[in-house]
């Protein structure tokens, strides 16, 4: 029989805990006991495992003892707060918060893309999980950089409001019915209504005119991809549920025509071509929504630059852009490191 893991899932009730949850439950990941924390607002809910009630627990520095691996999705200041607990405790975190990606002590993982970056997992005890715009897109450009090596990215996000958590999704159906019915919408989540419109600023903007989203995926791109790639972004927050898009070009060392490009993609890992434009089809949120897989489409070369190529990414930003890729992690984890 093969060792069972214990397993905590820090946010649980949360749009991308919850993923993390069935993830862990389709991908059979051999778990021994679970444990649901949250906040002391959703303490004493019951969610279940495998068809059997887990009761939602507060979160506190104690919430970690026999804890081997903790899956955390509460935001980047309770991952400051809480990950140095779970690893005092013994377990080793994989946080789907913004707060360690950049620490050069802490590996930053996609595993289609760098898997051996998790080895160094036992610096600090925690794994970070990259943005989910910056997990898509690097997953579609791996097998191209490997073949011709990428000097610039260009790309733009068209993103879900999933990508906030609940209440963003909660807040666009409200807005959508009640500018159905003639009513004003109320705007809480975002600066402005998000129904019905595309707002160009995810997180606050920086000193140099940029969104944290965006140079989100400008340092986050250069850590994991383990190279010195020119990127420039623009990230946009559009009226979607689920799936983030992204319109990326790309500048190669090396020529890649387009077919060349489809080919790699047609046999990368994670990647799934859907590229007959003569047919209409092509990537779309509503194909991505609950995959695992990243999308690729409408590839074309760039014909103002020598070595371009143009690509439409799509994936399910809840999924692979969140839970499912912190899941993979974990699976490579006990596989590999772990006894």
């Amino acid at each position: 029989m093969s060792k069972l893991w214990n397993i905590a899932i820090v946010g649980a009730t949360g749009a991308v805990g919850s993923q993390m949850i069935e993830c862990l439950e389709e991908r059979d990941f051999p778990v021994g006991t679970i444990r649901y924390l949250a906040s002391a607002r959703s303490a004493g809910e019951v969610l279940e495992f495998r068809g059997r009630p887990v009761v939602v627990e507060e979160l506190t520095h104690d919430s970690f003892e026999g804890i081997d691996i903790a899956l955390f999705s509460a935001g980047g200041d309770r991952s400051r707060e809480f990950c140095p607990s779970a690893r005092k405790a013994g377990a080793v975190c994989i946080d789907n918060s913004s707060a360690w990606r950049m620490d050069p002590d802490v590996p930053l993982v996609v595993p289609e893309v760098n898997p051996h970056a998790i080895a160094q997992y036992d610096r600090k005890g925690i794994i970070a999980n990259p943005n989910c715009s910056t997990i898509q897109m690097v997953v579609a450009l791996k097998p191209l950089h490997d073949a011709a090596t990428i000097k610039r990215i260009v790309v733009s996000t068209y993103q879900a409001v999933s990508g906030t958590g609940k209440k963003a999704i909660d807040e666009l159906e409200q807005q959508v019915r009640g500018l159905m019915q003639g009513r004003s919408p109320e705007v809480r989540v975002y600066p402005h209504r998000i129904a019905f419109n595309c707002l160009p600023q995810i997180d606050a903007f920086g000193d140099n005119g940029y969104t944290g989203e965006e140079m989100k995926m400008v340092n986050e791109t250069r850590k994991i991809m383990e190279a010195d790639i020119r990127v420039t972004a623009t990230a946009v927050r559009v009226p979607v549920f689920y799936g983030h898009c992204e319109s990326v070009n790309i500048e190669t060392e090396k020529k890649l025509t387009a077919d060349q490009a489809r080919q790699l993609i047609k046999k990368a890992a994670g990647c799934k071509l859907v590229d007959n434009v003569s047919k209409g089809l092509y990537p779309m949120p509503t194909d991505a929504a609950g995959q695992d897989l990243t999308y690729v489409g409408r590839i074309r070369e760039d014909e103002s630059v020598e070595n371009g190529l143009n690509l439409w990414v799509v994936a399910d930003n809840i999924r692979k852009g969140a839970a499912t890729n912190a899941v993979q992690i974990a699976e490579i984890l006990i596989d590999n490191y772990l006894k």
